[in-house]
C-alpha cells in the first residue's frame, strides 16, 4: 500500500488519514499496546534486578503489551477513558483560567487557590473515571454507573468535609 491510498487519494484529507488509521487498527491495537509496553518498561528498567538485562525487560514489556490486547477490554476502556479525560482536562483549564483572570496576583503565596484546583482536579478526575467505567460491567452485570448513582452525593459530602476540616485546622494553626 502506497502513502497515497494511506492518506485518501490525491488530496489530502487529515479526517480520512485519522479514519484509514481506525481502519487499521492503529487506535484499537498499536496505540494501546505502545502506552503498556512502554509503561511496563519503564517500570520494569526501574527495578534492580531488570536493570542489567534490558532483554528481558523488553521480552516481558512485550508479552504483558500483547497479552492485554487479547480480549478487547483494553482498547474498550481506552477508547472511553481518554476522550472524557480529554473533556475533563478541557474543564480543568477553563477553571484555571477563569481562576487566573479573577484572582489578585497580591494573594499569591497566601492563598488556597492551589489546593482549590488539586481538589477540583481530583473531583474531576473521579468523575472521568466512574463515567468511564459506566460503559463496562464487572463481575458479572455489576454496574458502576449506579454504585456511582447511590453514593456520589456521600463521597462528595465527605470530601468537602474533609476540605473543611483541612481548611480549618490549617487556617487555626496560622493564627497562632
Amino acid at each position: 500500500m502506497n502513502w497515497a491510498m494511506l492518506v485518501g487519494g490525491v488530496g489530502f484529507n487529515f479526517g480520512d488519514f485519522l479514519n484509514n488509521l481506525e481502519n487499521f487498527g492503529f487506535f484499537a491495537y498499536a496505540l494501546p499496546f505502545l502506552l503498556i509496553f512502554a509503561l511496563v518498561y519503564a517500570i520494569l528498567a526501574q527495578i534492580k534486578m531488570f536493570q542489567d538485562n534490558r532483554g528481558a525487560s523488553v521480552i516481558l514489556a512485550l508479552a504483558v503489551g500483547l497479552l492485554s490486547l487479547q480480549m478487547g477490554f483494553v482498547s474498550t476502556f481506552f477508547q472511553t477513558i481518554f476522550p472524557r479525560f480529554g473533556v475533563a482536562l478541557s474543564i480543568v483549564l477553563v477553571a484555571m483560567i477563569l481562576a487566573g483572570a479573577f484572582l489578585a496576583d497580591s494573594t499569591k503565596g497566601k492563598n488556597a487557590y492551589p489546593w482549590i484546583f488539586f481538589g477540583l482536579g481530583g473531583l474531576v478526575f473521579l468523575f472521568v473515571l466512574f463515567s468511564s467505567l459506566s460503559d463496562w460491567s464487572f463481575y458479572g452485570g455489576g454496574n458502576w454507573r449506579w454504585w456511582w448513582d447511590q453514593y456520589a452525593g456521600l463521597i462528595i459530602f465527605l470530601l468537602l468535609l474533609v476540605g473543611v476540616i483541612v481548611a480549618v485546622s490549617l487556617s487555626n494553626k496560622a493564627g497562632k
